[in-house]
Formats: structure tokens, sequence, C-alpha cells
């Protein structure tokens, strides 16, 4: 039944998305994956229906612990790891970012793309992340000691397993 309901959410999401973008930034996205202009990490994705950052959203709020999917969203960077470049987080609409690890450590993406919009293909899902891996993101997020130190409780993630990413240059 839960599978169910999560294609039927995507589904809507599907649906709404043919309804063309809302803001300059999302025309401009369109006209650079029409034009060729996106460099492309990890595999190459094409004619895939691509959500936006908030259907993603609404359709995490449908996952639990051990649900997944695949998906194609786009959305803007809010943090990339400063060491290598071997995960991001992306804004979805959610009290959290998603957080973009990369299939099988295969690839990297830029350091600099912080506010940047992307196209992620891959698939999503929920889990718990622990105090450690929690800690060990901040510092390589470069978070301060005390930034660090303060995070004391695992906590509920949106999580992405991408298997490509497109980045507007």
């Amino acid at each position: 039944m839960k599978k169910y309901l999560v294609f039927a959410f995507l589904g809507i999401g599907l649906i709404s998305c043919k309804e063309g973008a809302s803001n300059q930034e999302d025309v401009a996205v369109a006209e650079a994956v029409a034009t060729s202009e996106l460099a492309v990490y990890g595999d190459d994705f094409k004619n895939e229906t691509t959500l936006s950052a908030f259907e993603l959203g609404d359709i995490y709020n449908n996952l639990k612990p051990g649900d997944t999917i695949n998906v194609t969203f786009e959305g803007p960077v809010e943090d990339v790891c400063q060491k290598k470049g071997c995960w991001m987080q992306v804004d979805v609409g959610a009290t959290d970012p998603v957080f973009i690890k990369f299939k099988d450590y295969g690839f990297f993406v830029p350091k600099d793309i912080k506010d940047k919009k992307v196209v992620v293909h891959g698939q999503a899902f929920v889990s718990e992340t622990s105090v450690e891996e929690l800690q060990h993101y901040a510092k390589d997020g470069g978070k301060s000691e005390e930034e660090i130190a303060a995070i004391t409780t695992p906590k509920k993630t949106l999580g992405f397993t991408a298997t490509g990413v497109k980045i507007n240059q």
C-alpha cells in the first residue's frame, strides 16, 4: 500500500511538473539543458522527467526509513564538501536539505557550487544518521569545533544516492 501512495504522489508531481518554470532561474536551467550548457558529473541522464526540489520534498514527507524511489530533480546547492566535493546538500523545502552522496564514491562535484542550481538523478531515501557521521560531515563542511561538539544526537536524514549530476556552467 505504501508503494502505491509513493507512486501516486510521484504521478501528481510529474503532472504538476509539466506546468512550466515558475521563475527566471528555472527558465535558465531549462534553456541550459536544451543547449547542453550543463557540465555532467557521473553518468549522463536524458529524457528523465525532472521534479522541482519542492515536489521531491513532498515525496520525502511520505517516505519512511527503508523506502526508496528513483527520481530526477533540480534544486539549489546549500552546502558541498570542502575537502573533495564528495557530498552536497540541496534544498527541497523540508526542514533539512537532502544529503546527496555519489554512487560507489565514483565521482565528485566541484567545491565551489554553493547556491548553484543542479539537476540530480538517482535514488531518494530516508535514513538515520549517527552522531559520529554528522560530526564528520560538519568537519568536512568547514564547521567550527564548537559547532561540531554541539552535535550530540542522531537525526533522521533525507538521503539521496546520485548516479549523475548536471551543473549549470
